[in-house]
């Protein structure tokens, strides 16, 4: 990459792009044109911001040498210090600060990774890099390490045949030796090789952020996902499943792309992606067949002032109705939503109905498509209630 973007959120289901904090032009060390801009981590520490990343050397002293680059923000500005951090040669630099604020640097990728002691200033070494023991054979990279309930979880994509799983060890120190536990999020198997992640606790609830090129349809360029991330009673992380739904809790006044759903039913719809300039942008629910169905869990209706839905659709067919239930496709019905013919598959209009049940707070919906026994019934580019 040619440099690093950041993007904010406050509920977690819109964000902001505050623009390019670090460019390849900025590295006083690093090649102009280089474009080898890998995975960074960031870490805060008495109110200064230190984002760390790998970067082709001009001196030609390794493959990649990590930086640092300091700011009084997240969203920067960022100043970027004048040389990489001495000792350390490698990729996908990892920070942890463990409580007694002893600051750790994990890096490293191929059948190899590392950690070293930081000094106070983050930006040195206190001690040299010592190989993680306890993790498996093949390639690895993109270590991220956690702490929770005192035990440390070491996390990082392992490829052991064939595209990169995400897996994890547990130990009692940083340092190791780690045991090895298995993998929590199966590999790819849709064309692209890599998956980096990062873990996160917000407000109670921890998050795996982590990459998919289903956008670009390009395994090169790559775009965010996020997921929620479960324990069990000993401890140990859950499956994860990626899913189109992904985190955040949007009001329910928003235009809800429910293509990025909950669950699908097994047959009679579908998602594609859009090309071109029409609407949707990207995205939309088509090949909708009588009694299929689509979840989409958490909206929020706050105080409960929505008094009606609006479906955004369009059809060439007959059209159908968009049945609107609380739960699931057996719930409660809290709207039927009538679709008629828009004069093409890409004749976008808004059609809406009357809510029969007045919502608070945040609901779990289905919509079920129900219309004509044969053939196709609509496509849909979002939903929203006012």
């Amino acid at each position: 990459m040619p440099s690093y973007n950041v993007f904010s959120s406050s509920n977690l289901h819109d964000w902001q792009d505050h623009g390019t904090i670090v460019d390849q032009t900025d590295v006083p060390w690093g090649k102009k044109d280089g474009f080898g801009m890998w995975a960074p981590d960031a870490i805060e520490k008495n109110g200064t911001y230190y984002f760390y990343f790998p970067d082709i050397p001009l001196d030609e002293s390794g493959f990649r040498r990590i930086g640092v680059a300091t700011s009084k923000s997240p969203a920067g500005p960022f100043t970027v210090n004048k040389d990489y951090i001495k000792g350390v040669s490698g990729i996908d630099p990892n920070v942890f600060i463990d409580d007694d604020g002893q600051a750790y640097l994990y890096f490293g990728g191929g059948e190899k990774l590392y950690v070293a002691k930081l000094q106070p200033n983050m930006v040195e070494l206190a001690s040299e890099p010592q190989e993680i023991k306890g993790l498996p054979s093949k390639y690895k990279e993109g270590p991220f390490l956690f702490k929770r309930n005192d035990l440390y979880y070491f996390t990082f994509p392992h490829s052991p045949s064939g595209s990169e799983e995400l897996a994890y060890a547990v130990g009692d120190s940083p340092l190791g030796p780690f045991e090895y536990q298995g993998m929590f999020m199966q590999r790819w198997r849709d064309g692209i090789w890599t998956n980096h992640h990062s873990v996160v606790e917000y407000e109670d609830q921890w998050y795996v952020f982590y990459h998919h090129h289903q956008i670009s349809q390009n395994q090169h360029l790559r775009s965010m996902r996020a997921d929620k991330l479960f324990f069990d009673n000993r401890g140990q992380i859950q499956m994860v499943t990626p899913t189109e739904r992904g985190i955040g809790t949007p009001p329910a006044s928003a235009k809800l792309q429910i293509d990025r759903y909950s669950m699908l039913s097994d047959k009679g719809v579908k998602v594609s992606k859009v090309t071109g300039n029409e609407l949707p942008a990207n995205w939309q629910v088509d090949w909708v067949e009588n009694g299929a169905w689509l979840n989409y869990d958490r909206v929020d209706f706050e105080q409960g002032q929505a008094q009606k839905v609006i479906v955004q659709a369009a059809s060439q067919t007959q059209g159908g109705t968009v049945e609107v239930r609380l739960g699931g496709p057996k719930g409660e019905i809290i709207a039927l939503v009538p679709v008629s013919n828009t004069g093409g598959w890409g004749k976008w209009q808004t059609f809406e109905a009357p809510l029969n049940t007045k919502l608070t707070g945040v609901n779990n919906l289905s919509f079920v498509f129900t219309g004509a026994k044969q053939g196709y019934l609509f496509n849909i580019d979002w939903v929203s209630f006012k």
